[in-house]
């Protein structure tokens, strides 16, 4: 006689694919979120990174046009002090 599997070996089968299931989809999950995770960290640090390069480049601009503005008072006070001594 051929035996047959009993009911509960099924159940037991059934309940294991069930829970196989259910941790593939857990692990999809935390593999997303984790991915979410390191993409928006990504973002933050180029994020970070362009500030530093605007704020440089805005200081860079800064000190070129002090140092326009002291050179063109020293031309203009070379002038007025040529044209006081002309005159």
């Amino acid at each position: 006689m051929a035996s047959t599997p009993s009911k509960d070996y099924k159940r037991r089968e059934r309940e294991q694919r069930k829970f196989d299931k259910r941790m593939a989809r857990e692990a999809a999950k935390a593999e997303k979120l984790a991915a979410q995770h390191a993409a928006e960290e990504a973002a933050e640090k180029a994020a970070a990174e362009e500030a530093a390069k605007k704020s440089e480049a805005e200081l860079k601009a800064k000190e070129e046009a002090e140092f326009e503005a002291e050179l063109e008072a020293e031309l203009e006070a070379e002038r007025k002090a040529q044209e006081s001594s002309e005159s």
